[in-house]
């Protein structure tokens, strides 16, 4: 296995043999002898920690023959000072090997971590169904770091009497603190999805369930932790979409050439801070054309930066690249341009939830899809 990161240039790896080209040249035309040993000396310890363990002997063996067939063009082989550079030179390639084992044994440790965390990740956070009915499904979410596979960001989609209902979340902080809040915020979301017709008293028991958890933690974390979050309803016949915001970034309706946000003048508090006493706003209905998508984010899209420290704008961005033939390659643009757009790794993660109404007649309807929908509408946002 080859410790060289794909994060890195692809010239990088020719690093080693530029400096053991450069070396041996030094050596060869310099007044003086050897002074290019240096140079082989990076080589040998760059090319451990860069590439392959073969790639490694290679280097080391172009180095002991190199400097050897110095020695023997200086008329120093068969003398002391020659038996003590290619000692050095012999010293300077194991040290090489050496670097290439110690990395290589990291990366299989390494490689152990992450297959547990993405275990962990993939029971906190299952992968949605791709289809409900007319409603095709996708999601992802990306660490901020390719090391790490666990996180505090959150998405789920059920099917429930009232409509099928989607969440994303964002938990403040990350570890495994926040893993366990994502594990208790999810869980209160399938429960209560299935029960509670309104989406004001869906988001009360999930803010329930979040602090009774938090009884057991610091006095710190309970007064600095909450969850933004952002719950939808696609009303029966997919007619249309119910939002309820709780402090989360806007979602995004693509339709056409159109993207847009889903603004509300007032997103409510986040889940967990209840405890400040203010009421809970209602959630806003919007129309959910056939054919549209709708896309969820957390702030690791809309928060991630260029190098002039621009945000990130859906709206703008994905305008460019529409229209979107389905939820999947919404998702693959949008990863890909918040990629290009910050032009390395983010400072957060990102998760990323769409579902598209398929035109009628593309998709099967779900049974029970025109079931009536008990929930009152607070507010009406016109096409």
């Amino acid at each position: 296995m080859s410790p060289f990161s794909p994060r890195w240039p692809r010239y990088v790896q020719f690093a080693p043999s530029v400096l053991v080209a450069g070396g041996l040249t030094w050596d060869a035309f310099s007044p003086a002898d050897y002074w290019g040993d240096p140079m082989l000396t990076a080589a040998s310890v760059t090319a451990g920690a860069l590439l392959s363990l073969r790639h490694t002997l290679a280097i080391g063996a172009a180095i002991v023959v190199g400097v050897f067939a110095l020695t023997v063009k200086d008329g120093t082989a068969d003398n002391l000072e020659g038996h003590l550079e290619l000692v050095n030179t012999l010293f300077a390639a194991l040290m090489g090997v050496g670097v290439n084992r110690v990395i290589a044994r990291h990366g299989r440790h390494l490689d152990v971590v992450r297959s547990v965390a993405e275990a962990a990740q993939r029971a906190v956070l299952p992968a949605p169904p791709e289809r409900i009915g007319r409603l095709a499904i996708a999601a992802r979410y990306q660490a901020a770091q390719s090391e790490a596979r666990i996180g505090g960001d959150a998405y789920a989609v059920q099917r429930t009497p009232f409509g099928v209902r989607l969440m994303i979340a964002d938990v403040r902080g990350k570890g495994l603190g926040a893993v366990s809040a994502v594990s208790v915020l999810l869980g209160a979301f399938r429960e209560a999805a299935e029960q509670e017709p309104d989406l004001r008293a869906l988001a009360d028991r999930m803010e329930h369930a979040l602090l009774r958890e938090s009884e057991h933690t610091s006095e710190e974390n309970r007064l600095e932790g909450f969850i933004t979050a952002l719950i939808c309803e696609v009303l029966p016949g997919a007619a249309g979409l119910r939002l309820l915001n709780c402090g989360h970034p806007a979602p995004y309706l693509c339709h056409d050439d159109e993207v847009r946000a889903l603004e509300v003048d007032d997103p409510g508090l986040p889940l967990g801070m209840g405890a400040l006493g203010a009421a809970r706003t209602g959630p806003t209905d919007w129309p959910f054309p056939a054919g549209s998508t709708l896309l969820l984010i957390t702030d690791g899209v809309t928060e991630a930066r260029d190098h002039a420290g621009t945000f990130y704008d859906p709206a703008t961005q994905l305008a460019d690249h529409g229209p979107f033939r389905g939820p999947r390659e919404l998702i693959d643009r949008l990863a890909a341009d918040v990629e290009h757009w910050t032009g390395g790794p983010r400072d957060d993660d990102m998760a990323v939830l769409a579902i598209t109404r398929q035109v009628p007649g593309r998709g099967r309807p779900a049974p029970g899809e025109a079931a009536p929908n008990t929930e009152t509408r607070s507010q009406t946002r016109p096409a």
